[in-house]
């Protein structure tokens, strides 16, 4: 039992620790040269970012206490101004009317020239500004689109209250005419046709002669106005009065006018 135990392997013995090494000449201090090196670089790096970390600060104090401090006697654009009687304090100028306080520094950060920030700004402007007038343009638009519906419905509307006011004038010049025996209208679109008709009416229709092709060319309110006068002259009738007077007289002296708007 006991040479069983001093035959096993001791895995902590300097045999079994000196296998396990790397035994190749020279790759330990070749190793050791590599790490010292790149230690080095990154001390260096580091180094060179701190130096120009504190160049920047230095100027940026330096900036600061001059800019904090006023000019003294040893400066010598102040001592000109002292020799031709300026004061501390006072305002620049002839009459005192000057600035007092320093033009203030602006420091310039950026890489671009100089003029690029106005640039910016002007095109920033005339972007907002062409904004503005595409929005007004657009409301302009927009308004006029309305004001063309609003026109083309009234005149839609006014368009068919003629038509209304022809078709009444149509049916009573057709009774008027019949209550005194007229069998044929003086014009074909005196009387108010028949929604209805044959197949031989329109036939006629087609062949109708040139007096009647000329009157399709009037307007509504060309032949409301001609048979407005037709009926007011040959029946003493107006269709706005609803009424037939006695004589031209009565006519003249109870009835306010030969048109529509007489009568609003």
């Amino acid at each position: 039992m006991k040479l069983n135990m001093e035959e096993e392997e001791d895995y902590m013995s300097d045999s079994f620790i000196n296998v396990q090494e790397d035994i190749r000449p020279g790759l330990p201090m070749l190793r050791q040269v590599r790490e010292a090196r790149r230690k080095e670089e990154k001390q260096q790096e580091a180094n060179l970012k701190n130096r120009q970390k504190s160049l920047k600060e230095e100027e940026q104090e330096r900036r600061d206490i001059g800019l904090k401090n006023a000019l003294g006697c040893e400066n010598k654009g102040f001592a000109l101004l002292q020799k031709m009687g300026y004061k501390s304090g006072q305002a620049l100028g002839k009459s005192g009317d000057g600035i007092v306080e320093p033009i203030p520094l602006h420091v310039k950060t950026g890489k671009s020239g100089i003029g690029h920030e106005t640039l910016i700004k002007r095109k920033a402007e005339e972007k907002l500004e062409s904004y503005r007038r595409k929005i007004h343009m657009k409301n302009k638009a927009e308004e006029n689109a309305a004001e063309q519906f609003r026109m083309r419905l009234k005149s839609k509307q006014d368009e068919m209250k003629l038509e209304g006011d022809l078709r009444r004038s149509q049916r009573a010049c057709q009774q008027l005419d019949t209550q005194k025996n007229i069998q044929v209208p003086r014009e074909a679109w005196y009387w108010l046709r028949l929604e209805e008709e044959t197949e031989e009416e329109e036939e006629e229709e087609n062949e109708q002669d040139e007096d009647e092709y000329e009157s399709d060319d009037l307007s509504v309110l060309d032949k409301l106005q001609i048979l407005t006068s037709y009926l007011r002259e040959e029946h003493l009738y107006c269709i706005w009065c609803g009424t037939a007077y006695e004589d031209k007289e009565d006519l003249s002296s109870n009835c306010p006018g030969p048109t529509s708007a007489d009568h609003d």
